[in-house]
């Protein structure tokens, strides 16, 4: 039942981008368990998501392996998807390469309400978003901030459906600041120890 519900999002999100920008565009729909307790949202899909269709591939499926294993969770227990799901990238003027970017606001509006029913269908009891772009959108507030509300369960209603919100640090943002990897690990410990609590594997 909510995978054929799922499928008829895929096919209109599709459709609705096809129009919206004139063109066909590589969407990365969310993958795992439509059936999981735990909901993982990311930002938007890179390069190597585009070429596997899937989210949280390569360097991101590397960090996806680590919150897996601190959790003592599998991966089949998710349920994984973006907020974006398509690739926002830049053209590099000089090698005239793409390069990933943060999506823009317009980006996230277009897409949030598909991500909002795409939650009510699958129904979680946990939402962890990953970075601010995701905070954001799922709380729906522009002054939401990770820094100041990363590593807290939070009682959240979204559409029709009720659940827990546990915000972390994007696992990309600890490459470029080494000093948060500590605190990401730290706020990993945290929601383990919620979890338990949730009973929600």
């Amino acid at each position: 039942m909510k995978e054929n519900q799922l499928q008829e999002l895929k096919e209109e999100l599709k459709k609705y981008i096809e129009e919206l920008y004139q063109q066909a565009t590589p969407l990365v729909y969310g993958c795992g368990d439509p059936n999981a307790k735990i909901v993982l949202i990311g930002e938007a899909p890179g390069k190597n998501e585009v070429l596997h269709g899937k989210p949280f591939v390569g360097q991101a499926g590397k960090n996806l392996d680590e919150f897996i294993d601190i959790l003592e969770i599998k991966r089949t227990d998710l349920y994984i998807t973006n907020v974006v799901k398509m690739r926002p990238y830049k053209i590099n003027e000089e090698t005239g390469r793409e390069s990933n970017r943060t999506p823009t606001k317009n980006e996230v509006r277009v897409f949030s309400s598909f991500l909002t029913r795409e939650l009510e269908i699958v129904e979680p009891t946990l939402v962890v978003t990953l970075g601010n772009i995701a905070l954001k959108c799922i709380t729906q507030d522009e002054n939401a901030s990770i820094g100041k509300m990363h590593g807290e369960p939070i009682e959240m209603k979204l559409g029709r459906i009720f659940f827990q919100l546990f915000p972390l640090y994007h696992p990309a943002s600890i490459i470029y600041k080494a000093d948060l990897k500590e605190t990401y690990l730290q706020d990993l410990y945290k929601l383990k120890d919620f979890l338990k609590g949730l009973h929600v594997k």
